[in-house]
């Protein structure tokens, strides 16, 4: 062995040793951490560079310095929620407190935002539905108008997007839009690049680049939000792009998704998230002028965020505690399905305890390793009671979550890793029953004509699509 040889050995086995310490060290999950070790000893240089890419949380770093700026003026919402008393208490809130005590007590510790009714929820079915109501808040904006999306294409749907922006800009708006940088790189035309030469304001979230090196494939900003004059504001699971109009039957890669339109002091939850963003990509915090919070409707609601931050397992750690206390149903409708264990086991829990708990996932998924990992784990499920429901093409995005026909979640999050673990996310919990009606009859409507999944379906797979679905398993940590 020449010395070149020996140097490259060495190099090998230093970069490997680092990069497994790190893993052991840092990594929660025990079995991503086995799984990067084995990665960065036994795959000399590419296993350690595809540790670097995937599986180092560079956000913390980041989130302190995030911390620190913002030792300038925090914003109501954030202050401890102990702190700030209940205020003015209305009805709704009291019911919720009667009620659901437990539900409403997890996330006043954990997300320290205050639950605050006299919010209005309004459902809004696939692009059709949600485009024309955002575009018409656009183009009645006054004061300021604040997007976020994970992504957004330049086709028609996006132009249009781009060409109101414009001229909310022209009338003197305050204007600014968040992508995700990786998102953004995966177009032809990058829709920064357009916004840019209008002149609007855009800020893209990790973009990867080459100097300082940084290639962050993970930890992506999959927030969907658009707040106009602090009084109206939309979230759901729809991005901007011509695949959410789900009525164009011709279009192969149409999907089928639920957006939301709020009024009322859950706005400014949601106003301030995005401006949190926003000062961590350009140290600008400050927001601009806004109109007035005033009561809109009856439901109760609280912004929830996650991230690999500082926000780290707090929407699992809720949905988990929502599940144990449930006390007639559980619905979760989400387009990937690969929980983690403490859900889990708290979802089969509840099917023992006798609830009705039902769990509806799309027959056709866009990711198909997620899709395979998920049939491996249904039988946990479907031997303990759990009803599980495949619906049938176009593929759908919708993410939702219905507890005892009262409580809900909406918002960006999936079941999944990346969403609980990597993704930067924002769901909204509402208490309000007559919309939870609304939306259970929706469910109730897509059960009819989906595919009801049994034990014997998943035990029947043959032993090539078992080890297939199995081999998919093991990669769910990271997925």
């Amino acid at each position: 062995m020449n010395i070149l040889d020996t140097m490259i050995t060495v190099l090998a086995i230093g970069v490997a040793t680092v990069s497994a310490a790190h893993a052991l060290i840092s990594k929660r999950d025990p079995k991503a951490s086995i799984g990067w070790i084995v990665v960065c000893i036994l795959i000399p240089f590419a296993g350690p560079f595809l540790y670097y890419l995937f599986g180092i949380n560079r956000v913390r770093t980041r989130a302190e310095k995030l911390q620190r700026r913002s030792a300038l003026p925090h914003v109501a919402g954030t202050i401890p929620v102990h702190e700030q008393g209940l205020g003015a208490v209305t009805n709704t809130d009291l019911e919720c407190r009667n009620e659901h005590p437990e539900l409403v007590n997890v996330s006043d510790i954990i997300t320290n935002r205050p639950l605050v009714g006299g919010n209005l929820v309004e459902v809004l079915h696939n692009g059709e539905q949600a485009y024309p109501a955002m575009l018409a808040a656009i183009e009645n904006a006054r004061l300021s108008l604040f997007l976020a999306t994970y992504i957004f294409e330049s086709n028609h749907t996006g132009r249009t997007f781009i060409d109101a922006l414009d001229r909310a800009a022209r009338r003197g708006v305050d204007v600014r839009v968040i992508v995700d940088g990786l998102s953004d790189m995966c177009h032809l035309k990058w829709v920064s690049g357009l916004l840019k030469k209008r002149g609007i304001p855009v800020a893209r979230f990790l973009p990867p680049r080459l100097i300082p090196p940084a290639v962050l494939v993970n930890l992506r900003n999959h927030r969907k939000i658009l707040v106009v004059d602090g009084e109206i504001g939309f979230t759901g699971g729809i991005n901007i792009g011509d695949c959410h109009l789900a009525e164009r039957h011709k279009n192969s890669n149409r999907v089928v998704d639920l957006h939301f339109r709020l009024k009322g002091p859950v706005v400014e939850q949601i106003e301030q998230v995005f401006l949190d963003d926003w000062g961590f990509l350009t140290g600008a915090y400050k927001g601009s002028e806004r109109g007035e919070s005033v009561q809109e409707g009856s439901s109760a609601c609280r912004v929830i965020t996650e991230g690999p931050n500082e926000d780290m397992d707090k929407l699992a750690t809720i949905l988990t505690c929502a599940v144990s206390v449930a006390r007639k149903s559980v619905v979760i409708m989400t387009p990937y399905f690969i929980p983690p264990r403490g859900l889990l086991a708290a979802l089969q829990a509840a099917a023992l305890r006798g609830l009705r708990v039902t769990v509806i996932l799309p027959a056709k998924s866009d990711f198909c390793l997620v899709h395979w990992a998920t049939r491996n784990l249904l039988w946990e499920l479907l031997e303990r009671g759990v009803r599980v429901y495949y619906q049938p093409p176009p593929f759908v995005h919708t993410k939702l979550l219905i507890i005892d026909e009262y409580y809900l979640h909406i918002g960006s999050a999936n079941i999944d890793p990346r969403s609980l673990r990597l993704n930067f996310e924002l769901a909204v919990e509402i208490f309000d029953r007559p919309l939870a009606e609304i939306l259970t009859a929706h469910v109730e409507a897509v059960i009819k004509r989906s595919q009801a999944v049994t034990l014997e379906d998943v035990d029947g797979r043959s032993l090539p699509v078992r080890i297939r679905d199995s081999l998919a398993w093991l990669f769910s940590p990271y997925l």
